[in-house]
């Protein structure tokens, strides 16, 4: 079974979202606060990003991410999580090829890059996904490192280099995986969580559970 990672990913049904639409006088941001044992994580979802920013939104209030697990994490890189089927999952069960039967079309911005504490989109890697469709309910959070402005390319703004340089994240990653919101409040909580002992799945030893709420 393979299992939904940034490389490989196993998506059973494809679902077109365009019945979850945004109007075009929606300019409310929405909030989400994600509950762990390590503490908070609070954020906002992109308007910008509205069919990931809708999917989450309705996947949240219906409590699919209540119980289950960061269950890929990895220090310096990113804590994945969005797996049902890690609810009540048993110690060394693979998880990460879990989700809701459908995928997201992607929704590429250049504005949103893989700064630490950007939340993603999960997706099948591109040889069985060209048009890098996202992952019905799988997300990572980044955590990543400082990154030197030289080693950035021409398409970055000078503010996106030095957010990279300061703040840092993984550069690699941009354009390739929809990033639909980010983490404002409780950037350690991401690094607590990517420090915790991995068995060789990078799976916690130690479960790492949430629960999604959205700030109304």
């Amino acid at each position: 079974m393979k299992r939904i990672v940034f490389a490989m990913l196993a998506i059973i049904f494809v679902f077109n979202l365009s019945s979850i639409s945004q109007t075009k006088t929606d300019k409310k941001v929405v909030k989400f606060v994600i509950h762990t044992d390590y503490g908070d994580m609070t954020g906002i979802l992109y308007n910008e990003t509205p069919q990931h920013r809708d999917n989450f939104v309705k996947l949240a209030k219906s409590g699919f991410y209540d119980g289950t697990l960061f269950h890929r994490v990895i220090s310096g890189f990113m804590i994945q999580g969005g797996d049902p089927n890690s609810k009540n999952a048993k110690p060394g069960q693979q998880l990460g090829s879990g989700g809701p039967g459908y995928t997201v079309p992607a929704e590429f911005n250049k504005n949103f890059i893989h700064k630490k504490g950007a939340l993603a989109a999960a997706r099948l890697g591109d040889q069985g996904n060209p048009t890098k469709a996202s992952s019905g309910s799988q997300f990572y959070i980044v955590q990543g490192k400082k990154v030197p402005a030289s080693q950035l390319g021409a398409t970055y703004t000078p503010e996106q280099k030095k957010i990279y340089e300061t703040l840092g994240g993984v550069p690699f990653l941009d354009t390739q995986y929809t990033v639909y919101g980010e983490i404002t409040e409780g950037l350690d909580v991401i690094d607590k969580i990517a420090a915790v002992q991995k068995d060789g799945s990078d799976r916690p030893v130690k479960d790492v559970s949430m629960t999604i709420k959205i700030v109304e």
